[in-house]
Protein backbone atom coordinates (compact mmCIF):
# COMPACT_ATOMS: atom_id res chain seq x y z
CA UNK A 1 0.00 0.00 0.00
CA UNK A 2 1.64 3.12 -1.15
CA UNK A 3 1.13 6.58 1.63
CA UNK A 4 1.04 9.76 0.64
CA UNK A 5 3.20 12.45 2.26
CA UNK A 6 0.27 13.87 3.90
CA UNK A 7 -0.93 10.06 4.96
CA UNK A 8 2.57 9.67 6.58
CA UNK A 9 2.33 13.10 8.37
CA UNK A 10 -1.05 12.20 9.90
CA UNK A 11 0.14 8.98 10.72
CA UNK A 12 3.16 10.08 12.56
CA UNK A 13 1.33 13.07 14.36
CA UNK A 14 -1.31 10.34 15.58
CA UNK A 15 1.46 8.82 17.20
CA UNK A 16 2.24 11.73 18.91
CA UNK A 17 -0.86 12.94 20.09
CA UNK A 18 -1.44 9.19 21.89
CA UNK A 19 2.22 9.30 23.19
CA UNK A 20 1.53 13.22 24.51
CA UNK A 21 -1.78 12.30 25.97
CA UNK A 22 -0.46 9.04 28.20
CA UNK A 23 1.59 12.55 30.12
CA UNK A 24 -1.03 14.89 29.95
CA UNK A 25 -2.64 15.09 33.89
CA UNK A 26 -4.83 17.72 32.97
CA UNK A 27 -8.21 17.51 32.11
CA UNK A 28 -9.10 20.72 30.01
CA UNK A 29 -5.79 19.50 27.62
CA UNK A 30 -7.00 16.16 27.40
CA UNK A 31 -10.41 16.68 25.70
CA UNK A 32 -8.54 19.36 23.27
CA UNK A 33 -5.66 16.73 22.25
CA UNK A 34 -8.39 13.88 22.04
CA UNK A 35 -10.54 16.14 19.69
CA UNK A 36 -7.81 16.68 17.68
CA UNK A 37 -7.29 13.27 17.18
CA UNK A 38 -10.71 12.53 16.59
CA UNK A 39 -11.06 14.28 13.52
CA UNK A 40 -7.39 13.08 12.22
CA UNK A 41 -8.58 10.02 12.60
CA UNK A 42 -11.30 10.70 10.24
CA UNK A 43 -9.26 12.59 7.84
CA UNK A 44 -6.73 9.52 7.90
CA UNK A 45 -9.77 6.62 7.62
CA UNK A 46 -11.14 5.89 3.82
CA UNK A 47 -14.05 3.36 5.19
CA UNK A 48 -17.57 5.36 6.25
CA UNK A 49 -18.21 2.45 8.25
CA UNK A 50 -14.99 3.64 10.47
CA UNK A 51 -15.52 7.48 9.95
CA UNK A 52 -18.96 6.94 11.96
CA UNK A 53 -17.44 4.74 14.51
CA UNK A 54 -14.06 7.22 15.07
CA UNK A 55 -17.66 9.78 15.54
CA UNK A 56 -19.08 7.46 17.77
CA UNK A 57 -16.25 7.53 20.22
CA UNK A 58 -16.02 11.41 20.35
CA UNK A 59 -19.76 11.57 20.99
CA UNK A 60 -19.37 8.85 24.11
CA UNK A 61 -16.28 11.17 25.21
CA UNK A 62 -17.65 14.14 24.86
CA UNK A 63 -20.80 13.49 27.03
CA UNK A 64 -18.14 11.86 30.01
CA UNK A 65 -19.02 8.16 29.54
CA UNK A 66 -17.22 6.25 31.83
CA UNK A 67 -15.00 4.76 28.59
CA UNK A 68 -13.10 8.42 28.89
CA UNK A 69 -12.39 7.58 32.51
CA UNK A 70 -11.04 3.89 31.05
CA UNK A 71 -8.37 5.58 28.76
CA UNK A 72 -6.98 7.60 30.93
CA UNK A 73 -6.49 4.69 32.52
CA UNK A 74 -4.61 2.76 30.17
CA UNK A 75 -2.79 5.74 28.68
CA UNK A 76 -1.39 6.90 32.33
CA UNK A 77 -1.23 3.40 34.06
CA UNK A 78 0.02 1.08 31.31
CA UNK A 79 3.76 -0.36 31.18
CA UNK A 80 5.33 3.02 28.63
CA UNK A 81 6.73 -0.44 26.14
CA UNK A 82 3.80 -1.73 26.73
CA UNK A 83 1.88 1.38 25.57
CA UNK A 84 3.74 2.50 22.91
CA UNK A 85 3.91 -1.15 21.15
CA UNK A 86 0.32 -1.12 21.49
CA UNK A 87 -0.86 2.10 20.43
CA UNK A 88 1.36 1.52 17.00
CA UNK A 89 -0.03 -1.88 16.59
CA UNK A 90 -3.66 -1.30 17.56
CA UNK A 91 -4.52 2.05 16.56
CA UNK A 92 -2.19 2.89 13.80
CA UNK A 93 -1.76 -0.12 11.76
CA UNK A 94 -5.27 -2.09 12.90
CA UNK A 95 -8.06 0.43 13.04
CA UNK A 96 -6.18 3.31 10.86
CA UNK A 97 -4.11 1.41 8.18
CA UNK A 98 -5.42 -1.76 8.09
CA UNK A 99 -8.75 0.19 7.78
CA UNK A 100 -7.65 1.17 4.50
CA UNK A 101 -5.39 -1.65 3.74
CA UNK A 102 -8.38 -3.79 3.84
CA UNK A 103 -11.05 -1.23 1.61
CA UNK A 104 -7.90 -1.16 -0.74
CA UNK A 105 -7.13 -5.23 -1.11
CA UNK A 106 -10.87 -5.30 -1.41
CA UNK A 107 -11.22 -2.77 -4.47
CA UNK A 108 -7.80 -4.53 -6.18
CA UNK A 109 -9.21 -7.82 -5.76
CA UNK A 110 -13.01 -7.04 -6.17
CA UNK A 111 -13.99 -9.10 -3.00
CA UNK A 112 -16.22 -7.70 -0.75
CA UNK A 113 -13.98 -7.52 2.31
CA UNK A 114 -11.49 -9.40 3.97
CA UNK A 115 -12.19 -9.34 7.55
CA UNK A 116 -10.67 -7.55 10.31
CA UNK A 117 -9.14 -9.51 12.38
CA UNK A 118 -8.81 -13.24 13.02
CA UNK A 119 -8.92 -15.95 15.94
CA UNK A 120 -6.30 -18.95 16.05
CA UNK A 121 -5.60 -21.34 17.92
CA UNK A 122 -2.06 -22.25 18.09
CA UNK A 123 -2.20 -25.71 20.83
CA UNK A 124 -4.81 -27.71 21.77
CA UNK A 125 -2.78 -28.70 25.14
CA UNK A 126 -4.64 -27.80 28.34
CA UNK A 127 -4.14 -28.57 31.83
CA UNK A 128 -7.99 -28.05 32.73
CA UNK A 129 -10.80 -30.49 31.84
CA UNK A 130 -13.54 -27.84 32.49
CA UNK A 131 -17.36 -29.12 31.51
CA UNK A 132 -18.57 -27.75 28.89
CA UNK A 133 -15.62 -26.52 27.26
CA UNK A 134 -16.50 -25.28 23.51
CA UNK A 135 -12.47 -26.73 22.52
CA UNK A 136 -13.09 -29.80 24.49
CA UNK A 137 -13.18 -32.16 22.13
CA UNK A 138 -11.03 -31.19 19.77
CA UNK A 139 -7.91 -33.61 19.43
CA UNK A 140 -5.14 -32.44 22.51
CA UNK A 141 -2.29 -33.51 19.98
CA UNK A 142 -3.52 -30.57 17.58
CA UNK A 143 -0.66 -28.01 17.29
CA UNK A 144 0.49 -25.65 14.57
CA UNK A 145 4.52 -24.91 13.93
CA UNK A 146 5.78 -21.59 14.10
CA UNK A 147 6.48 -21.29 10.07
CA UNK A 148 2.19 -22.02 9.75
CA UNK A 149 1.65 -19.83 12.07
CA UNK A 150 4.12 -17.06 10.78
CA UNK A 151 2.95 -17.18 7.55
CA UNK A 152 -0.80 -17.00 8.19
CA UNK A 153 0.30 -13.91 9.92
CA UNK A 154 2.06 -12.88 6.80
CA UNK A 155 -0.50 -13.16 4.42
CA UNK A 156 -3.46 -11.71 7.08
CA UNK A 157 -1.69 -8.24 7.18
CA UNK A 158 -1.07 -8.22 3.36
CA UNK A 159 -5.15 -8.31 3.21
CA UNK A 160 -4.95 -5.21 6.72
CA UNK A 161 -5.61 -7.24 9.58
CA UNK A 162 -3.61 -6.29 12.51
CA UNK A 163 -5.74 -7.73 15.03
CA UNK A 164 -5.24 -11.57 16.30
CA UNK A 165 -7.08 -12.73 18.98
CA UNK A 166 -4.89 -16.44 20.48
CA UNK A 167 -7.14 -18.84 22.01
CA UNK A 168 -7.13 -23.03 22.18
CA UNK A 169 -6.03 -25.15 24.29
CA UNK A 170 -3.80 -23.01 26.66
CA UNK A 171 -2.06 -20.59 24.25
CA UNK A 172 1.06 -20.03 26.58
CA UNK A 173 1.92 -24.03 25.88
CA UNK A 174 2.85 -23.75 22.77
CA UNK A 175 6.59 -23.70 22.41
CA UNK A 176 7.48 -20.87 20.47
CA UNK A 177 4.19 -17.86 21.31
CA UNK A 178 6.53 -15.60 22.07
CA UNK A 179 8.69 -16.37 19.11
CA UNK A 180 5.39 -15.31 17.08
CA UNK A 181 4.76 -12.35 19.35
CA UNK A 182 7.88 -11.08 18.64
CA UNK A 183 8.28 -11.28 15.49
CA UNK A 184 5.41 -9.77 14.81
CA UNK A 185 4.97 -6.39 16.84
CA UNK A 186 3.04 -4.66 14.42
CA UNK A 187 0.08 -6.60 15.39
CA UNK A 188 -1.66 -6.62 18.62
CA UNK A 189 -2.04 -10.24 20.07
CA UNK A 190 -5.69 -10.47 22.55
CA UNK A 191 -4.96 -13.74 24.16
CA UNK A 192 -7.45 -15.71 26.11
CA UNK A 193 -5.74 -17.93 28.84
CA UNK A 194 -6.36 -19.75 31.80
CA UNK A 195 -3.88 -17.71 33.43
CA UNK A 196 -2.28 -20.89 35.41
CA UNK A 197 1.12 -19.97 33.46
CA UNK A 198 1.35 -16.35 34.30
CA UNK A 199 3.96 -15.92 36.43
CA UNK A 200 6.72 -13.87 37.21
CA UNK A 201 8.65 -14.15 34.11
CA UNK A 202 5.59 -14.57 31.93
CA UNK A 203 4.76 -10.85 32.79
CA UNK A 204 8.65 -9.76 32.43
CA UNK A 205 8.27 -11.60 28.61
CA UNK A 206 4.66 -9.41 28.14
CA UNK A 207 6.35 -6.38 29.27
CA UNK A 208 9.34 -7.15 26.51
CA UNK A 209 7.12 -8.03 23.78
CA UNK A 210 4.75 -5.36 24.59
CA UNK A 211 2.26 -6.32 21.80
CA UNK A 212 -0.25 -8.61 24.17
CA UNK A 213 -3.70 -7.98 26.07
CA UNK A 214 -4.26 -11.03 28.19
CA UNK A 215 -7.80 -12.10 28.88
CA UNK A 216 -8.62 -14.48 31.93
CA UNK A 217 -10.98 -17.10 32.17
CA UNK A 218 -13.58 -17.02 35.01
CA UNK A 219 -16.58 -17.67 35.90
CA UNK A 220 -17.78 -15.19 38.89
CA UNK A 221 -15.75 -15.90 42.26
CA UNK A 222 -14.19 -19.17 43.98
CA UNK A 223 -16.78 -21.26 44.23
CA UNK A 224 -18.38 -20.80 40.36
CA UNK A 225 -14.64 -20.93 39.26
CA UNK A 226 -13.05 -23.91 41.13
CA UNK A 227 -16.94 -25.86 40.17
CA UNK A 228 -16.03 -25.45 36.91
CA UNK A 229 -11.75 -25.38 36.60
CA UNK A 230 -10.76 -26.98 39.59
CA UNK A 231 -10.09 -26.65 43.11
CA UNK A 232 -7.48 -23.59 43.65
CA UNK A 233 -8.17 -22.41 40.37
CA UNK A 234 -9.61 -19.07 41.65
CA UNK A 235 -6.41 -18.45 44.08
CA UNK A 236 -4.24 -18.66 40.80
CA UNK A 237 -6.05 -16.40 38.81
CA UNK A 238 -5.75 -14.23 41.36
CA UNK A 239 -2.30 -14.12 42.05
CA UNK A 240 -1.92 -14.14 38.01
CA UNK A 241 -3.66 -10.93 37.46
CA UNK A 242 -2.07 -9.55 40.95
CA UNK A 243 0.97 -10.02 38.93
CA UNK A 244 0.06 -8.43 35.72
CA UNK A 245 -1.38 -5.39 37.56
CA UNK A 246 1.82 -4.70 39.18
CA UNK A 247 3.87 -5.34 35.67
CA UNK A 248 1.34 -2.53 34.72
CA UNK A 249 0.05 -4.70 31.53
CA UNK A 250 -3.26 -3.64 29.86
CA UNK A 251 -4.98 -7.21 30.85
CA UNK A 252 -9.11 -8.35 31.15
CA UNK A 253 -11.73 -10.89 32.12
CA UNK A 254 -13.39 -13.43 30.30
CA UNK A 255 -16.78 -15.07 31.65
CA UNK A 256 -18.84 -18.10 29.97
CA UNK A 257 -22.18 -17.22 30.76
CA UNK A 258 -24.28 -19.85 31.71
CA UNK A 259 -27.75 -20.67 33.73
CA UNK A 260 -25.97 -21.06 37.08
CA UNK A 261 -23.97 -17.91 36.61
CA UNK A 262 -25.25 -15.23 34.48
CA UNK A 263 -26.49 -12.90 37.45
CA UNK A 264 -23.46 -13.40 39.18
CA UNK A 265 -21.16 -11.88 36.05
CA UNK A 266 -23.13 -9.31 35.68
CA UNK A 267 -23.42 -8.35 39.02
CA UNK A 268 -22.16 -4.56 40.02
CA UNK A 269 -20.40 -6.60 42.83
CA UNK A 270 -18.46 -8.76 40.16
CA UNK A 271 -17.77 -5.91 37.76
CA UNK A 272 -16.39 -3.71 40.34
CA UNK A 273 -14.08 -6.45 41.79
CA UNK A 274 -12.86 -7.22 38.17
CA UNK A 275 -11.79 -3.47 38.18
CA UNK A 276 -10.09 -3.38 41.27
CA UNK A 277 -8.22 -6.62 40.39
CA UNK A 278 -6.79 -4.66 37.89
CA UNK A 279 -9.01 -5.42 34.43
CA UNK A 280 -9.52 -2.58 32.08
CA UNK A 281 -12.02 -5.02 29.69
CA UNK A 282 -14.41 -7.93 29.97
CA UNK A 283 -15.75 -10.27 27.58
CA UNK A 284 -18.89 -12.15 27.87
CA UNK A 285 -19.42 -15.46 26.09
CA UNK A 286 -22.78 -17.65 26.06
CA UNK A 287 -22.33 -21.29 26.83
CA UNK A 288 -23.41 -23.47 23.33
CA UNK A 289 -23.33 -26.88 23.63
CA UNK A 290 -20.47 -27.56 21.67
CA UNK A 291 -17.51 -29.28 22.42
CA UNK A 292 -17.20 -31.29 25.52
CA UNK A 293 -20.04 -33.22 26.83
CA UNK A 294 -23.11 -30.94 25.09
CA UNK A 295 -25.87 -29.96 27.49
CA UNK A 296 -28.79 -27.56 26.78
CA UNK A 297 -29.22 -27.27 30.52
CA UNK A 298 -25.70 -25.15 31.13
CA UNK A 299 -27.36 -23.06 28.42
CA UNK A 300 -28.64 -19.55 29.78
CA UNK A 301 -32.32 -19.46 29.21
CA UNK A 302 -34.25 -17.15 26.91
CA UNK A 303 -35.33 -14.94 29.79
CA UNK A 304 -31.49 -14.57 30.92
CA UNK A 305 -30.04 -13.37 27.71
CA UNK A 306 -32.48 -10.74 27.62
CA UNK A 307 -31.34 -10.19 31.29
CA UNK A 308 -28.02 -9.92 29.85
CA UNK A 309 -28.71 -7.62 27.43
CA UNK A 310 -30.23 -4.82 29.34
CA UNK A 311 -27.82 -5.71 31.81
CA UNK A 312 -24.70 -4.78 29.09
CA UNK A 313 -26.09 -1.65 28.68
CA UNK A 314 -26.24 -0.54 32.02
CA UNK A 315 -23.04 -1.51 33.34
CA UNK A 316 -21.27 0.13 29.73
CA UNK A 317 -23.11 3.18 30.86
CA UNK A 318 -21.89 2.83 35.03
CA UNK A 319 -19.02 1.24 35.01
CA UNK A 320 -15.03 2.23 34.12
CA UNK A 321 -14.57 -1.09 32.47
CA UNK A 322 -14.65 -1.36 28.42
CA UNK A 323 -17.62 -4.48 28.10
CA UNK A 324 -17.91 -6.59 25.04
CA UNK A 325 -20.22 -9.24 24.27
CA UNK A 326 -19.67 -11.94 21.24
CA UNK A 327 -23.61 -12.69 21.40
CA UNK A 328 -25.51 -9.86 22.58
CA UNK A 329 -23.11 -7.10 20.67
CA UNK A 330 -25.15 -7.95 17.86
CA UNK A 331 -26.70 -4.52 17.28
CA UNK A 332 -23.12 -3.23 17.69
CA UNK A 333 -21.37 -4.94 14.93
CA UNK A 334 -24.08 -5.43 12.53
CA UNK A 335 -25.07 -9.25 13.29
CA UNK A 336 -23.38 -12.48 13.10
CA UNK A 337 -19.38 -11.62 12.29
CA UNK A 338 -18.54 -15.35 11.73
CA UNK A 339 -18.11 -16.89 7.88
CA UNK A 340 -15.04 -14.10 7.20
CA UNK A 341 -18.08 -11.54 7.52
CA UNK A 342 -15.48 -9.65 10.09
CA UNK A 343 -13.67 -12.63 11.38
CA UNK A 344 -12.97 -16.35 11.04
CA UNK A 345 -11.40 -19.27 13.32
CA UNK A 346 -8.20 -21.21 12.26
CA UNK A 347 -7.73 -24.40 14.89
CA UNK A 348 -4.59 -26.35 15.93
CA UNK A 349 -4.72 -28.72 13.00
CA UNK A 350 -5.23 -26.04 10.42
CA UNK A 351 -8.78 -26.15 9.53
CA UNK A 352 -10.21 -22.73 8.77
CA UNK A 353 -13.83 -22.70 10.56
CA UNK A 354 -16.55 -20.14 10.27
CA UNK A 355 -16.33 -19.29 13.84
CA UNK A 356 -15.05 -20.37 17.25
CA UNK A 357 -18.10 -22.56 17.69
CA UNK A 358 -18.96 -23.44 14.63
CA UNK A 359 -16.56 -26.66 14.30
CA UNK A 360 -16.54 -27.43 10.56
CA UNK A 361 -14.75 -26.44 7.45
CA UNK A 362 -13.84 -26.80 3.84
CA UNK A 363 -10.57 -25.38 3.56
CA UNK A 364 -7.23 -25.73 5.93
CA UNK A 365 -4.09 -23.84 5.85
CA UNK A 366 -1.99 -26.63 5.18
CA UNK A 367 -3.36 -27.12 1.72
CA UNK A 368 -4.90 -23.78 1.03
CA UNK A 369 -3.66 -19.78 0.53
CA UNK A 370 -5.67 -18.09 3.56
CA UNK A 371 -7.08 -15.70 0.95
CA UNK A 372 -8.62 -18.63 -1.10
CA UNK A 373 -9.85 -20.40 2.17
CA UNK A 374 -11.76 -16.88 3.77
CA UNK A 375 -13.08 -16.67 0.17
CA UNK A 376 -14.45 -19.52 -0.31
CA UNK A 377 -17.80 -20.88 -1.71
CA UNK A 378 -19.19 -21.48 1.70
CA UNK A 379 -18.05 -18.70 3.81
CA UNK A 380 -19.42 -16.29 0.54
CA UNK A 381 -22.79 -17.72 1.09
CA UNK A 382 -22.45 -17.66 4.61
CA UNK A 383 -21.81 -13.47 4.31
CA UNK A 384 -24.65 -13.45 1.93
CA UNK A 385 -27.43 -14.70 4.69
CA UNK A 386 -26.38 -12.35 7.56
CA UNK A 387 -27.44 -10.72 8.99
CA UNK A 388 -30.22 -13.33 9.74
CA UNK A 389 -32.55 -10.91 10.76
CA UNK A 390 -33.27 -7.23 10.74
CA UNK A 391 -33.13 -7.88 14.86
CA UNK A 392 -29.86 -7.79 15.34
CA UNK A 393 -30.50 -9.02 18.87
CA UNK A 394 -30.92 -12.79 16.90
CA UNK A 395 -27.59 -12.98 15.40
CA UNK A 396 -26.21 -16.46 15.45
CA UNK A 397 -26.44 -19.23 12.98
CA UNK A 398 -26.31 -21.98 16.12
CA UNK A 399 -28.73 -20.45 18.30
CA UNK A 400 -30.37 -18.20 16.68
CA UNK A 401 -31.16 -19.32 13.23
CA UNK A 402 -29.82 -23.09 13.26
CA UNK A 403 -31.05 -23.88 10.04
CA UNK A 404 -28.57 -21.60 8.75
CA UNK A 405 -25.92 -23.66 10.11
CA UNK A 406 -27.50 -27.03 8.90
CA UNK A 407 -27.95 -25.50 5.69
CA UNK A 408 -24.86 -24.70 5.10
CA UNK A 409 -23.07 -27.44 5.82
CA UNK A 410 -24.89 -30.10 3.53
CA UNK A 411 -24.88 -27.80 0.60
CA UNK A 412 -20.95 -27.35 1.00
CA UNK A 413 -20.24 -30.83 2.46
CA UNK A 414 -18.04 -29.38 4.96
CA UNK A 415 -16.44 -32.07 7.37
CA UNK A 416 -16.64 -31.71 11.26
CA UNK A 417 -13.56 -30.51 12.45
CA UNK A 418 -13.76 -32.98 15.95
CA UNK A 419 -15.67 -36.32 16.95
CA UNK A 420 -18.76 -34.90 18.34
CA UNK A 421 -18.66 -31.98 16.42
CA UNK A 422 -22.00 -32.88 14.52
CA UNK A 423 -24.20 -33.53 18.12
CA UNK A 424 -25.74 -29.68 18.06
CA UNK A 425 -26.37 -30.28 14.62
CA UNK A 426 -28.19 -33.39 14.30
CA UNK A 427 -28.89 -35.03 17.83
CA UNK A 428 -30.06 -31.82 19.25
CA UNK A 429 -31.47 -29.86 16.17
CA UNK A 430 -34.99 -30.05 17.39
CA UNK A 431 -34.16 -28.83 20.85
CA UNK A 432 -31.97 -26.08 19.26
CA UNK A 433 -34.91 -24.75 16.92
CA UNK A 434 -36.78 -24.89 20.01
CA UNK A 435 -34.51 -22.48 22.04
CA UNK A 436 -34.37 -20.15 18.81
CA UNK A 437 -38.01 -19.84 18.90
CA UNK A 438 -38.83 -19.07 22.20
CA UNK A 439 -35.63 -16.61 22.80
CA UNK A 440 -37.12 -14.71 19.80
CA UNK A 441 -40.03 -13.60 21.42
CA UNK A 442 -38.16 -12.13 23.70
CA UNK A 443 -35.23 -10.50 21.84
CA UNK A 444 -38.17 -9.01 19.52
CA UNK A 445 -39.72 -7.47 22.65
CA UNK A 446 -35.94 -6.20 23.37
CA UNK A 447 -35.75 -4.89 19.86
CA UNK A 448 -39.13 -2.86 19.90
CA UNK A 449 -37.84 -1.46 23.63
CA UNK A 450 -34.19 -0.07 22.67
CA UNK A 451 -34.38 0.43 18.86
CA UNK A 452 -38.14 1.96 17.85
CA UNK A 453 -38.46 1.68 14.00
CA UNK A 454 -38.15 5.80 14.38
CA UNK A 455 -34.90 5.78 15.12
CA UNK A 456 -33.66 3.85 12.50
Amino acid sequence: MVYTLKSRFLIYLINFLFILLSNIRNDRLFRWIYTVLAYLAEKLATKDYYVEKIKWIKRLFDTNHPSLAVTKKILRGTNPHHRKTLIKAAILNQLLIGTNKRKEFSERTGMPYPPGFFVISPSMKCNLKCYGCYAGSYDKRGELSFEEIDSTLTQAKEMGMFFCVVSGGEPFFHPRIFDIFRKHNDVVFHVFTNGTLINKETCRRLVDVGNIIPAISIEGYEEETDLRRGRGHFGKIMKAMELLRESKILFGFSGTLTRRNTEILNSDEFIEFMIDKGCVLGWYFMYVPIGREPNLELMQTPEQRGYQYERLTYLRASKQILLADFWHDGPLVGGCIAGGRKYFHINANGDVEPCVFCHYATHNIRATPLKEAIFSPMFRSLCSRLPLYDNLLRPCTLVDNPQVGRDTITKFGAYFTHEGAEIIFQDLAGEMDEYAQKYAVVADNLWKKYFPAEKG
